[in-house]
């Protein structure tokens, strides 16, 4: 509301005597009257640059024009009505009729004063609007034909009562943020009694253009200008709340570096006195170090640069912190620092087998990788990834290495990374900037040579912050890790000499490129002989140890240690197992603790008091005593599963329905051996009539367990020609594999972890595809003994191998329906 600056009603009003006919705050009354004068048919036009003249409202203006000097001073002489004008362009000296705008003000003039400077200053009051005509004269001023312009008032409900009411709060608002604003304007603005009035006072002295205000002017309806106004105010009102803040924030922010800028010089004097660091202290302390680092040219050139930088910075600067921070970083890591690797093959092989029981695959690699860098002595570190499930010792296999290695260890934790800066650092522009994981661990480390492990790497997401995977494909390049180049650092630094292990229980999810980077090596899952043994060697020795126990205080047999892998956990490695036996553990800990009596060697009595009932019942075989129902194989996350696939058929029009909650692959795998039995209805020995005479129901247990993948294709077939020809599939008999719409099998993954599930549930004999027979190979015979393998290629040799040629006793009658009328007939 910036036109009230520009008066000032305490010097104002001094100069209109009593006889003036002035009125700051018009009565409703006064408003009535004023509306009810007649309008001049012509008036003397004064065009006004800078403002707008409302109705009732007082105005002085200073009148400079001699065309405006001279209508002045007739109309002053006569009946003192002027019509008031503001003019299109302000920039305009002397505006024509045609550059005038077309709505304007009836004004009295209230008095007329000569200033010292010799200026004329006029006050006028608006009386009420009018629009203009044709031009009567244009010399010496301008006069015009008018017409009274006619203002709509509306009913004057709860709505627009809430409106005024906002108006007039918002002006108030306006004047108590508003420090040059007089606060005779706000007693003025609560004293007024018109609505009206009030809209035209607050329209004439808001911070608003002269156009903005013409617009007001010209709007007939006052509950349109009353809304028009209402946004005006709450448009300035924010602007000068912002305004507010800011300037408050800015003296804040000066404030406080005076502040700091005092106490950091009192510190600084006070540590001196005490013999304490003092920042030039802590630069020559940096320095020191400096020349003790083993470094490159390079390096020492960007520390000393960087030392220097920190020399010339205020130690009150919010940099001043991360400059230091960069300089201990480049202090701390341990450049072309390497711990020396022991190469005493008989001595590492002896630390993975006390430390691992099976991995006879990982073992060896990691041998033969010591072998040719013992020969060569210089080689570039492998990049290992170790796969399987959770629990089969993927993440202590690194420790293990470290320590055959004779290497520091590290371990870096990669699952939910969606941040790019967490493997190449921050730029040391932001505040709070630290380095990389990478760089931040080997400072950790304090060699350049460690073993890193990249925990979960198949965990690594990415969204709008950057793809961590990719930024992994520089750490784990040979090729190009030797230099590495961290933001923070902005030095390239060596990882070549850095033995990256990854761990990972899916390739699926890893970035093609960066599985091409990578010496993939499966770590499967363990038999229960193995479990067996893992069990008696480390993790029974390391409960005792843990719960504070001696070796005699508690005795578990391997029959008992068997009974609680078969009943209480189901899973490929074994901390579900290692959770078990701390259960029974802590039971003979608290029995001792209390000074109870208890039986040292424990029985599978004590093993159900401490864990409970089982928790799984044994993958058992339930027989095919009903035609369609099919053993399969699967693999899980937490290792081999079988499952049941079962197919019913009942009367219908030849409807195929799948519950179990499959996946898409699944469904697709029941869809293509549905196709198959189609096309090879004859060598199946089924009437191609039943197809549509008879619907199909396929299931698969339990329905509330997701089920995918690509392992079920033949297990599917075998169902449903079991179904429709009612034989009776062989018994002891599981399989996997997946199938073509042309009949050939394909060879699916996971099969150690499938053979292992078939043997828990007492299989017999398992049908895989001809191509799978390698993975068979590569398995124990200990662990496969007493199983036999069929291994096909055609999905007809599938089904001569898994059906007896005749039907089920309990056989249902499967027959094509106008041949059944034809017998009942």
């Amino acid at each position: 509301m910036s036109n009230f600056d520009n008066f000032d009603f305490n010097q104002a009003l001094p100069l209109i005597n009593e006889d003036t006919e002035f009125f700051p705050l018009m009565s409703p009354e006064d408003e009535e009257e004023m509306n009810n004068e007649q309008t001049p048919d012509i008036l003397s036009i004064l065009p006004l640059r800078n403002t707008v003249l409302f109705p009732g409202v007082v105005i002085p203006i200073t009148v400079g024009r001699d065309k405006s000097i001279k209508l002045i001073k007739d109309a002053y002489k006569g009946n003192k009505i002027i019509g008031v004008v503001s003019q299109k362009d302000v920039n305009l000296e002397d505006p024509t009729f045609d550059q005038l705008n077309k709505v304007g003000t009836v004004a009295v003039i209230v008095k007329m004063l000569q200033m010292p400077d010799g200026n004329t200053t006029v006050i006028i009051q608006g009386k009420n609007r009018f629009q203009l005509g044709d031009e009567v004269q244009s010399e010496p001023y301008i006069k015009a034909n008018v017409q009274k312009f006619e203002e709509v008032r509306p009913k004057s409900d709860k709505e627009f009562k809430a409106m005024v009411s906002s108006v007039k709060e918002l002006a108030m608002q306006i004047i108590q943020f508003s420090p040059n604003i007089p606060s005779e304007a706000a007693i003025a603005i609560k004293n007024i009694e018109s609505v009206p009035f009030l809209i035209n006072f607050i329209s004439s002295n808001m911070n608003a253009s002269v156009a903005d205000k013409q617009l007001m002017l010209e709007v007939a309806n006052l509950r349109e200008r009353a809304t028009l106004v209402l946004t005006h105010l709450s448009t300035e009102l924010q602007l000068l709340e912002l305004k507010n803040q800011i300037q408050s924030r800015v003296k804040v922010d000066l404030d406080k570096q005076q502040r700091d800028y005092f106490l950091n010089q009192q510190l600084k004097t006070i540590q001196e006195e005490l013999g304490g660091n003092s920042p030039d202290m802590e630069i020559e302390d940096l320095r020191n170090k400096a020349k003790k680092k083993q470094w490159s040219k390079e390096i020492s050139v960007q520390f000393h640069k960087e030392l220097d930088k920190l020399a010339r910075m205020n130690p009150a600067a919010a940099d001043y912190s991360v400059q230091i921070n960069y300089l201990e970083v480049l202090l701390e890591l341990p450049w072309n620092h390497y711990t020396k690797d022991n190469f005493d093959l008989k001595r590492a092989q002896k630390i993975l087998d006390k430390d691992h029981h099976g991995l006879d695959k990982v073992k060896k690699r990691i041998i033969e990788y010591l072998a040719v860098l013992k020969l060569k002595n210089n080689m570039k570190a492998p990049i290992l990834c170790l796969v399987g499930p959770p629990g089969v010792g993927k993440t202590s296999l690194g420790k293990s290495i470290a320590k055959a290695l004779g290497r520091k260890y590290v371990r870096m934790a990669l699952g939910g990374i969606r941040d790019e800066a967490e493997i190449r650092g921050h730029r040391k522009t932001y505040i709070g900037a630290m380095p990389g994981k990478v760089i931040q661990s080997l400072k950790k480390a304090g060699a350049s040579n460690p073993v890193f492990v990249l925990d979960e790497i198949d965990k690594v997401g990415n969204d709008h912050r950057g793809d961590p995977s990719s930024a992994l494909l520089e750490v784990l390049d040979p090729e190009q890790n030797n230099t590495f180049s961290d933001n923070f650092l902005e030095l390239d630094y060596d990882l070549s000499s850095v033995m990256f292990i990854a761990t990972a229980n899916s390739l699926n999810n890893i970035q093609p490129a960066l599985l091409d980077r990578m010496e993939i090596i499966e770590v499967n899952g363990y038999t229960i002989e193995e479990k067996v043994e893992i069990a008696k060697k480390h993790l029974i020795p390391k409960q005792k140890e843990q719960h504070g126990l001696k070796t005699k205080d508690i005795t578990i047999k391997p029959s008992i240690i068997e009974k609680v892998i078969e009943d209480y956990t189901r899973e490929s490695g074994v901390r579900g197992l290692e959770k078990a036996l701390g259960s029974v553990v802590r039971g003979a800990a608290t029995k001792i603790a209390m000074e109870e009596e208890y039986n040292p060697t424990f029985t599978y009595d004590d093993v159900m008091k401490a864990l409970g009932p089982p928790y799984f019942d044994k993958d058992a075989y339930e027989g095919n005593d009903v035609a369609g129902v099919v053993t399969g194989l699967a693999w899980t996350s937490v290792g081999g599963d079988i499952l049941f696939i079962e197919a019913s058929l009942s009367p219908g029009k030849g409807k195929m329905t799948l519950t179990g909650n499959l996946g898409d692959v699944m469904k697709e795998s029941a869809v293509i051996a549905m196709a198959f039995m189609r096309a090879h209805a004859d060598d199946l020995k089924i009437d191609y009539r039943l197809f549509d005479q008879w619907d199909l129901h396929i299931h698969v247990p339990a329905g509330a367990t997701p089920k995918d993948g690509p392992s079920a294709g033949i297990t599917m077939l075998t169902a449903l020609t079991s179904a429709f020809t009612q034989r009776q599939v062989k018994n002891n008999l599981a399989m996997t594999g997946e199938i073509t719409l042309r009949g050939k099998v394909l060879p699916v993954g996971g099969i150690k972890e499938k053979i292992l599930a078939a043997k828990r549930a007492n299989i017999k004999d398992v049908i895989l595809c001809k191509s799978n027979e390698k993975d068979i190979l590569e398995i124990k015979a200990d662990y496969i003994k007493d199983m036999n393998f069929h291994y096909v290629t055609n999905m007809l040799d599938v089904i001569d191998l898994a059906l007896f040629d005749h039907k089920i006793k309990n056989a249902q009658k499967i027959v094509f329906r106008e041949e059944a009328k034809a017998a009942t007939v």
